[in-house]
Formats: C-alpha cells, sequence, structure tokens
C-alpha cells in the first residue's frame, strides 16, 4: 500500500512537473534559460542532500516518525499537525512550549514521506523544486508586467546567484522562505499591474502562500507583508490618478506605520519593546556561539529603539558585506568573493542612480522593495553576528537586492546582450 501510493503520487507530480517544463521551454527570451537554471538548482540539491545540515537530519527523523503514526493512528497524527505536541510514544515525545518552525517543517515533510517513502533525497527535490517553480514564476511575471525592464536580473536574484540556488536546496526553511514570498509577490504584481483578474483560485493560492511566509519567518513576513500592502495601496492611488512621489512614500510609511500598531495590538510579539529584547538576546546567544569566531560586533547594543536605530546603518552594511574573502575558512572565503561581486553592483547601481539612470521598474515597486530590503538586512545584522548562520538567512533577502540592483540602465545593457 505504501508503496503503491508512493509509485502513483510520483508519477502524478512527475507528470505534472515535465507538462509545466515544456510550456516555460516555449517562453520567447527566457525559455532558453530554463533548462540552465533548473541544473543548478539540482546540483545544489546533489550538493545539499549528499551532505546535509544537522538541521536537515533532525527534520527528517522528525517527520519520519510522524509519518507512521499518520499510517498507525491517523487522528493522532492531525492532532500533532494542528497543535504544537507531537506525541508517538511514551519515550517519544516532543512538546514545543511556543511556536517552532522546525516542528512546523517536519509537519510538511510528514505529508511529503507519502510520496519520497521517507527518503531525505525525495523530500530535498521537492522542496528545491517547489522553490525552482516559485522563482520562475516571479522572473516570468515580471518579464510579462515590466517588458521595459531586464528580467535577467530577477532570474539572477531568484534562480542563478550562487549562495541563493545552495542555500534553498535540498531541505532547507530557506526554500520555504524564498519560494512562498516570491509566489506571493509574483501574484500581487499579476494583479496590480497585469491583465490576470483576481479569482477564487489565486486569492486562495495568495492566502496558503501568505501562510506558508508567516509559519517560516514570521518577522521576516511582517515586513514582507507591510512592504506588499503598501504597494497595493500606491498602486491604487496611482490608478487613481495620483502622481507625486512623496505622496506615495506617506502612503507607505503610513502602511508600515498602521501594520506596526496592528501587529503590536494583536501580539506582544510585534511591540517594539519586545522586538528590541528579542533582538538582543538573539545577538548575544550567537555572538557566544561564535566565540573565537569572524562575526558582527557593536559597540554598544542595548535592549532600546534608540539604541537599535544607532547600530541599524552598521548592521545593514555588514548583512550584505560580511564575511569579507580574507575572513575564516574556505566557505568564508567564497562567500567573501561573492560578497565583492555583490557589492560591485551595488556600487553600480547607485552610480547609475545618481546619474538619472535607475531603470524602468515602476517607483511603487521600487520603493516598496527597497523598504523591505533594508529593514531586512537592519534585523538580519542586528540579531545574526554569526557570519556561518547570516550567510544562510540571507537567502531570503539577497534575490530582492539583486532584482532591484540590476533594474539601472548599465546593468540592463550587459543583460540585453547575454539575452536576458
Amino acid at each position: 500500500m505504501k508503496v503503491a501510493l508512493a509509485i502513483l503520487l510520483n508519477a502524478a507530480l512527475a507528470v505534472l512537473f515535465w507538462r509545466w517544463l515544456r510550456v516555460q521551454l516555449r517562453v520567447p527570451r527566457l525559455g532558453r534559460w530554463v533548462l540552465p537554471a533548473l541544473g543548478l538548482k539540482l546540483l545544489a540539491w546533489v550538493a545539499a542532500c549528499w551532505k546535509p545540515s544537522s538541521d536537515a537530519i533532525h527534520m527528517q527523523q522528525f517527520s519520519s516518525t510522524m509519518t507512521r503514526q499518520l499510517w498507525e493512528r491517523p487522528g493522532a497524527w492531525l492532532q500533532a499537525m494542528l497543535g504544537n505536541e507531537f506525541h508517538y510514544s511514551k519515550k517519544l515525545y516532543l512538546i514545543y512550549h511556543g511556536y517552532s518552525n522546525t516542528f512546523f517543517t517536519a509537519k510538511i515533510l510528514s505529508v511529503l514521506n507519502l510520496a519520497s517513502y521517507s527518503n531525505n533525497w525525495g523530500n530535498g527535490l521537492y522542496l528545491s523544486l517547489f522553490c525552482f517553480v516559485a522563482g520562475w514564476l516571479l522572473v516570468r511575471t515580471v518579464a510579462q508586467v515590466f517588458p521595459q525592464t531586464p528580467p535577467g536580473a530577477a532570474l539572477i536574484g531568484f534562480l542563478a546567484w550562487p549562495m541563493v540556488v545552495y542555500w534553498t536546496a535540498g531541505i532547507t526553511k530557506e526554500s520555504l522562505v524564498v519560494a512562498s514570498a516570491a509566489g506571493l509577490v509574483a501574484m500581487l504584481l499579476r494583479w496590480l499591474y497585469g491583465s490576470k483578474p483576481v479569482s477564487v483560485f489565486g486569492i486562495v493560492m495568495v492566502l496558503l502562500l501568505a501562510a506558508l511566509q508567516f509559519k517560516m519567518r514570521y518577522f521576516f513576513a511582517a515586513l514582507l507583508f507591510a512592504a506588499l500592502g503598501g504597494l497595493v495601496l500606491m498602486r491604487l492611488l496611482e490608478l487613481l490618478g495620483v502622481t507625486r512621489r512623496w505622496v506615495l512614500v506617506g502612503a507607505l510609511a503610513a502602511t508600515i506605520g498602521a501594520g506596526a500598531w496592528i501587529g503590536g495590538e494583536v501580539s506582544l510579539v510585534f511591540r517594539t519593546n519586545r522586538i528590541t529584547l528579542q533582538l538582543l538576546r538573539n545577538y548575544n546567544q550567537l555572538t557566544r556561539e561564535s566565540e573565537g569566531k569572524p562575526r558582527i560586533v557593536f559597540a554598544e547594543f542595548r535592549p532600546t529603539t534608540e539604541s537599535a536605530l544607532r547600530n541599524a546603518p552598521q548592521a545593514a552594511w555588514e548583512a550584505l558585506s560580511r564575511p569579507w574573502f580574507w575572513e575564516g575558512g574556505a566557505l568564508y572565503k567564497v562567500a567573501g568573493l561573492e560578497n565583492l561581486v555583490l557589492l560591485a553592483v551595488l556600487a553600480v547601481a547607485v552610480v547609475a542612480t545618481l546619474r538619472g539612470r535607475p531603470g524602468r521598474l515602476p517607483f511603487a515597486v521600487v520603493v516598496a522593495l527597497l523598504f523591505y530590503c533594508v529593514a531586512l538586512a537592519v534585523l538580519l545584522g542586528l540579531s545574526t553576528p554569526n557570519l556561518g548562520t547570516l550567510n544562510r538567512y540571507r537567502a531570503a533577502l539577497l534575490p530582492f537586492v539583486l532584482w532591484l540592483a540590476l533594474q539601472n540602465d548599465y546593468a540592463a545593457q550587459v543583460l540585453r546582450r547575454l539575452g536576458m
């Protein structure tokens, strides 16, 4: 029964993916890049599953036990899926006092195990392809709704940048974070700037992607939701004839402020004093764990809004620039060399903007995504001094940074010469 179900599910998924892939191969201009991008993702999947992280091993083992419970006692499995406790036997149980995205990921894997037969290579492939398809959906959407912009910008950011591809392959939380963010942005852009009508199916997909984003990284989700909420309001104002940029920026600021107030009223977790305290706790814990290693160090960091704002510029800068290529071991040096390329791309973008050639991406989209990138960079820099952990968490940030940074006319000219 289990083997038959696994064969049936894999056959169905393979047919769906093959039909989807055949359509993408025929997309003008972009179709030629589908297979190379897919090849990169599959190479990263092999690397990730060949030597899985301790987190991946833990989640896979945990999910396998949950799947056994699904076959033996479906009611108990459903209870675990809806709660924060897992009870398999008197000696095998877990109780989470609060929310755990590790437990949530294991819940997803427990369902995927029905197709993968509880194999980490199979589950890693499913998550890798999910992230790939979501990223490609955003790339295609950008090409459709903003034909005057280089589609290669989003393509490089979401499907070709080495560290993004690597950290979103295999059994990783980042694969779900980036996939849900990319899919959510793509759906909203189609509605706001494209000709795709709002449908029941689309609404359900947006709600599912938003829920997945929130479940995986709720602070990341809060920033993304604020940015997208501001984008919706700015687009509505544009459709009403409002063109003054200061009014649009004010609308974004009002949306962010309203969102912050509502979040603080709904949950104490989103109140400013709680956020700064949690940032300091994370910073202190990871600093202790990073003793003797390259890390982000602030001259003074206190659990206050003033201290967080004072350290914000350094946090954002080091979140984007560290590690340097001379720091740490081999992986640090590889990440450092990649960071040099990133800084060069950002420098070109700044020069192009100062010269009045920032590109043709709509102002509202740029402002909304720029807020998300800067805010997330500050959040990561303040809370994640460990450069290894920071490099992994940045997988959610870098695609959007690169998408924006490669919009300028200089970068667009190079991308067009490359057929992107």
